[in-house]
C-alpha cells in the first residue's frame, strides 16, 4: 500500500469569537489559492490515488475538494479518525482496513507529523511536521506498519507549486 499525508492548506486564525466551534474554521482565500497550484504539482508527482480519506473539519475537507478538483483524485470520504484529538494508533488502526493501493489522507498536525515519524521509525519517533499544503509520501509491500514504511518523497507546499509550472 502507497500512502500520501496531505496537511489542510492556510486556514483562518483559531478565533472562538468567529469559528466558537475550531471544526468550522475554513480555509482563507489566500489558502485555496496556494492549495491549488499545490494540488496541481500533486497531480504532477504522485498522479492518481485509489482513496482519499480526510478528516471532517471544514479546512481538511476544503483541502480534500480541492485535490478532487484540481489533481483529479477522488471525491474524499470523512474519516474521524483524523480529526485533531485521535492519535497515531487510532490512523493506523483504521488503514489496516483499507485495501486500496493509494490512499491519501487530509488532516492536521500534529496527528500527520507524529504519523509520518511513527511510519518511517516506530513508535517512539519524534513527529516530523508537515507545512499547511505539504504533503509526504510512503510506501510499504506490506500493510501499514510502525517503523515498517519507506518515504518515497516529502515535499513543501512552495516545492509543490513549482511542480506545477511546466
Amino acid at each position: 500500500m502507497d500512502l500520501i499525508l496531505v496537511r489542510h492548506a492556510i486556514a483562518g486564525d483559531a478565533d472562538p469569537r468567529r469559528w466558537p466551534d475550531d471544526s468550522k474554521r475554513p480555509l482563507t482565500s489566500e489558502g485555496i489559492q496556494r492549495f491549488e497550484r499545490a494540488a496541481a504539482g500533486l497531480r504532477r508527482v504522485q498522479g492518481s490515488v485509489d482513496v482519499v480519506l480526510s478528516s471532517p473539519y471544514v479546512r481538511a475537507w476544503q483541502t480534500a475538494q480541492i485535490l478532487e478538483e484540481i489533481a483529479g483524485w477522488p471525491a474524499p470520504a470523512e474519516c474521524p479518525v483524523l480529526e485533531p484529538a485521535h492519535d497515531t494508533r487510532d490512523v493506523i488502526d483504521y488503514l489496516t482496513q483499507q485495501h486500496a493501493g493509494v490512499v491519501a489522507l487530509v488532516g492536521h498536525e500534529p496527528l500527520l507529523g507524529e504519523l509520518a515519524g511513527v511510519l518511517m521509525a516506530g513508535e517512539a519517533a519524534p513527529a516530523q511536521p508537515l507545512k499547511k499544503g505539504g504533503a509526504v509520501a510512503f510506501s510499504s509491500n506490506g500493510g501499514i506498519v510502525a517503523g515498517g514504511m519507506s518515504l518515497r518523497w516529502w515535499l513543501t507546499p512552495k516545492v509543490l507549486r513549482m511542480v506545477a509550472s511546466p
